[in-house]
């Protein structure tokens, strides 16, 4: 009974029904906002297609499969997802597309959608390029056309790239975001007079410095920031001071051409500054170090009670530095028991002493007492919170206020044969934890 009634006509042959689904495409948002855009008129192609196909059993399926403003070299198209995942669910039979084109532009993501066709038995048809998968002919076809549209995307990447080198070599701005001491306008940098003195100023004071290290604390202490809001680390000063455009120069693959824009230092300045970039960076850093300000000057005593003064000698090219007693400086060698100490072991276990003590209980609570004498309102646990911070805030501190700080908590650190003694400020500590909750210098996570 049953295939009696699947034909009426003795003879006629069953038609399956082919559930066609249409994809369309467009690489740019340009005109998709229109009542009837290229969308439309890709969809209405690939519909009629369909509709001359009846007879075949084809029917459209309702869900529609539009990337509008996505390029056709990626695959992560949220259409493409959508449309590959109903085919794996059995729902496509067959996929129309007005050209191949509009499905991929690259072989071998196309090579990626045939496999998931075939595995799913889903034929795939070009409404203007007359073939499908389902034959070898049409596989052939298919791979010379696409072939020749990835090589037509190739040639226009290459054409894009030359004229982009081309105009760089003209001096043109090609885009991006404008150094400090710059804006764009009609596409073209323009010098903006506060921030080029900021940066005249950066060049200026490294010459004289001589180091990025030093010249980033002073441009931290002057709240001196990058056209973000980011503080001026050492990285971000080199890269400033590395930057041709600030001469008037455009680059393009490390070449530099003259450009169009005004130049903000002079060629002069730029050399200085250079000059002293070309030196070795362990001996810039070595000047610097021994320019840096000790960091327990004044507040180190022997076990005799003679103070201990910072110096440093050089040996091979290095760098050390030392505490000695005064009694031995002045040649009375016989005097402390401890002679000379090495800077940095006696700095580092001072450094973890206060850190161990600004978060024991008694500090806290010390230093929360010292700070209510000033501000009545600040409460235990914002006392707390600010001492915590001091742990991790302390290496990103430069060396000039690192010293600022020991001398702002330490009265005095004395050295005996079985350790140190450490005697803080309770009137620094609240200094300092006042300090950590407001000012945002001491804030600066590089």
């Amino acid at each position: 009974m049953a295939r009696k009634a699947a034909s009426a006509v003795p003879g006629t042959p069953i038609v399956r029904k082919l559930r066609c689904a249409v994809y369309t495409r467009k690489s740019s948002e340009e005109g998709l906002d229109m009542e009837f855009n290229s969308l439309d008129a890709q969809r209405e192609a690939c519909e009629s297609y369909i509709a001359s196909q009846r007879h075949e059993g084809w029917v459209l399926v309702p869900d529609r499969y539009d990337d509008g403003g996505v390029s056709g070299g990626t695959l992560e198209r949220p259409a493409l997802r959508r449309l590959l995942a109903d085919i794996e669910r059995g729902l496509v039979d067959v996929v129309v597309v007005y050209k191949i084109d509009r499905l991929s532009r690259s072989l071998m993501d196309f090579a990626r959608l045939v496999e998931v066709f075939d595995r799913n038995d889903v034929t795939f048809v070009s409404v203007t390029q007359s073939f499908n998968t389902t034959t070898s002919m049409g596989r052939l076809t298919l791979n010379i056309l696409l072939s020749f549209a990835q090589f037509e995307r190739e040639v226009i990447g290459e054409r894009i790239r030359d004229k982009f080198a081309a105009s760089r070599k003209r001096g043109m701005w090609m885009g991006g975001w404008a150094p400090l001491g710059y804006e764009v306008r009609d596409r073209k940098l323009v010098v903006v007079g506060p921030e080029a003195a900021t940066v005249r100023m950066i060049f200026e004071r490294f010459v004289k410095l001589g180091s990025a290290t030093r010249l980033a604390a002073e441009l931290t202490g002057q709240d001196v920031t990058n056209k973000r809001g980011r503080p001026m680390d050492k990285g971000l000063i080199y890269k400033l001071l590395n930057n041709p455009v600030y001469v008037g120069d455009a680059v393009h693959k490390g070449e530099c051409y003259r450009g169009e824009h005004e130049g903000i230092v002079s060629k002069d300045l730029w050399d200085k500054v250079h000059l002293i970039l070309q030196k070795n960076p362990r001996s810039r850093a070595t000047m610097t170090r021994s320019q840096t300000p000790a960091l327990l000057k004044g507040l180190l005593f022997g076990p005799t009670g003679h103070a201990m003064a910072p110096t440093h000698t050089r040996k091979c090219g290095r760098l050390y530095r030392y505490y000695v007693s005064t009694a031995i400086l002045k040649g009375s060698r016989d005097a402390c028991p401890i002679g000379r100490l090495a800077a940095g072991a006696i700095e580092t276990a001072v450094i973890e002493q206060i850190r161990r003590l600004l978060v024991s209980p008694e500090m806290i609570v010390a230093t929360w007492k010292a700070c209510r004498a000033e501000d009545s309102a600040i409460t235990e646990a914002e006392v707390r919170e600010a001492l915590y911070r001091f742990d991790d805030l302390w290496a990103e501190l430069f060396p000039a206020e690192q010293a600022r700080i020991v001398q702002l908590l330490v009265e005095r650190v004395d050295v005996a044969d079985d350790g140190i003694s450490i005697h803080l400020r309770t009137d620094g500590l609240a200094s300092l934890a006042q300090d950590l909750r407001y000012n945002r210098n001491l804030n600066r996570a590089a």
